[in-house]
């Protein structure tokens, strides 16, 4: 599932939906390079999930562990004076919960091959074997309880100046070469599109949902054939290039 186009626009929603979060987005403000890098980002992300879901232990385990390890460093207090770690277990379960759901929701609109509802459920249940090596207390099993976890997130969820900073910067402002910027502006129309309701306003987002279901679902369809294509191409590239080295 991580290696479809899809992926794109979940992470463009999951990055955004978190700065909900006055304490994550802290966090995520000091000590992350988002802003600039924010392909980079979603790169090391992807990365994670496809080593700690397909492949082998040892390389899942040194994933895990150098994410926990680099967790315990990004620690800091909020303009309140709240001190606050990255391993709190507390702020990984939202963390956690906000991107498998974005994750989720981009492959359900834009996935090569939608997953049925027990796919759904093994999904969040796998990708909840990993949050809990992460430090998460108990990670929803299945799309029930995902949705259970994001409600009761609700209470603690508010926009600050610095998210909307952030979602401006993340959304019409990302460190990317010209030739590069239509091709994204289609991905983040359609991850949008995709945000919860009740997310839109505080954030400064238009919520319309007649765009969403007509525009922003048709540039999402194409952004991520063009994306899924691109990807397709460069690895039968690759292993043409594999091959021709083999045989010289």
């Amino acid at each position: 599932m991580h290696g479809d186009a899809s992926m794109f626009v979940g992470g463009i929603r999951a990055v955004v939906l978190q700065t909900m979060h006055p304490v994550a987005m802290q966090a995520v403000s000091e000590h992350s390079g988002f802003r600039g890098d924010l392909w980079g980002r979603l790169a090391r992300t992807s990365e994670f999930l496809a080593v700690t879901t397909f492949g082998p232990v040892d390389q899942a385990e040194s994933a895990v562990a150098l994410v926990r390890r680099i967790h315990e460093h990004v620690r800091g207090t909020t303009p309140d004076g709240t001190p606050y770690v990255a391993s709190d277990p507390h702020l990984l379960a939202w963390v956690h919960a906000a991107e498998i759901d974005s994750f989720l929701a981009a492959h359900q609109a834009y996935g090569d091959r939608p997953l049925d509802p027990d796919e759904q459920d093994e999904y969040v249940a796998q990708a909840g074997l990993v949050a809990a090596r992460l430090g998460v207390v108990e990670p929803p099993g299945d799309v029930a309880s995902l949705r259970g976890v994001l409600e009761a997130y609700r209470p603690e969820l508010r926009s600050t100046p610095a998210a909307r900073e952030a979602v401006h910067d993340v959304l019409w402002n990302p460190a990317l070469p010209a030739a590069a910027r239509p091709g994204y502006a289609m991905l983040r129309t359609a991850a949008v599109g995709l945000l919860p309701e009740w997310s839109r306003e505080p954030l400064g987002l238009a919520n319309r949902p007649w765009l969403d279901r007509t525009v922003a679902r048709g540039l999402g369809h194409a952004s991520t054939g063009v994306v899924r294509w691109a990807l397709t191409s460069g690895h039968a590239k690759a292993r043409e290039l594999t091959r021709d080295r083999a045989a010289a």
